[in-house]
């Protein structure tokens, strides 16, 4: 409990040992912050005591009651100080001695009590320095586990960086890899488009051939028949007329004749003329696969007892 001195020495806005008070006119003193602090919260000035106006807005340091306070601070540090040593709650005496049933300090006088009977004691220095040493061999037995935990602890780090660098090195590999393949497909394509267009070209060309013999014949043909034709429908006695042009009708009447018997043979069935599909698509997954696959030597001593080998890959796609 505050001494009554100490209750004097309070201030009244913080409630604590005076810290650079200042005298007001109405005789009241006040911490020098609590007191603006406490106007600032007022909005006004006045005293916290008597709540009297506060005419100035500055007043001057209570040096008196200053001084008195640091001497009281001084005083009952140095009582702290000198009263440092730990005494027994129940009989005000110093803790000397450690029960060891109990595990807790004593005092002289509650050796001697009835609730220590029997008990064995030690002095207090010697139980902390047997209990400190029993703790410094489970704190060594701690150390060394987190020492373990640390290291386990560096190895992950370590395997996680390296898990890191494997993968990016493997990506790579991957990545290069495949655009190997990629190359390689984009080649084998273009040389196999190169053939169709080859193929296409030849035939093409000779589809062209035929088209403009068969365009002449079809030429000669319609110009045959539009003649015989002007010919049939012209009248009798211009078609059967005799006189001095007979030998001119029967030449010409001869020469049309001649002319409907047409020799020309029959367009012939073209053969050989499509794009042989087949042997541009025919099992070309196989024949890709069996090119982009690498012959595989097998070790005979590691090899599975039940390995099978085929050279079927049409199984694989």
């Amino acid at each position: 409990m505050a001494s009554k001195l100490e209750e004097e020495l309070c201030c009244p806005v913080c409630c604590d040992i005076f810290k650079d008070p200042v005298f007001l006119t109405c005789a009241h003193s006040v911490c020098k912050a609590c007191l603006q602090q406490f106007w600032e919260s007022k909005g006004h000035r006045e005293c916290p005591y008597c709540r009297r106006k506060c005419s100035k807005a500055h007043y001057p340091s209570n040096m008196a009651l200053r001084n008195l306070c640091e001497a009281f601070l001084e005083e009952r540090s140095q009582r702290a100080s000198a009263g440092s040593e730990v005494l027994c709650s129940l009989h005000s005496e110093k803790l000397k001695l450690f029960c060891l049933e109990d595990k807790q300090p004593v005092c002289v006088v509650c050796r001697d009590s009835r609730k220590h009977t029997n008990h064995k004691f030690q002095p207090l220095d010697e139980a902390a320095s047997d209990l400190k040493e029993q703790l410094r061999i489970k704190l060594e037995s701690l150390q060394k586990k987190l020492k373990v935990f640390e290291e386990a602890k560096h190895s992950c780090d370590e395997t996680e960086k390296h898990v890191k660098t494997q993968a990016q090195h493997t990506e790579k590999q991957i990545k290069e890899e495949f655009e190997k393949l990629h190359q390689f497909l984009r080649d084998e394509e273009a040389a196999r488009i190169a053939a169709l267009r080859e193929e296409e070209e030849q035939k093409s060309q000779m589809m062209k051939e035929k088209i403009e013999k068969m365009s002449r014949e079809i030429s000669s043909l319609s110009d045959t028949i539009r003649a015989i034709e002007e010919k049939i429908n012209a009248d009798d006695i211009t078609f059967l007329q005799y006189g001095p042009n007979l030998f001119v009708t029967l030449q010409s009447y001869k020469s049309t004749v001649e002319r409907a018997q047409c020799t020309l043979q029959d367009p012939e069935r073209v053969s050989g003329a499509l794009i042989n599909v087949a042997k541009h698509l025919d099992n070309l997954k196989v024949k890709v696969w069996k090119q982009m696959i690498a012959p595989v030597t097998l070790d005979p001593n590691t090899a599975h007892p039940h390995l099978i080998l085929s050279e079927d890959l049409t199984s694989l796609l």
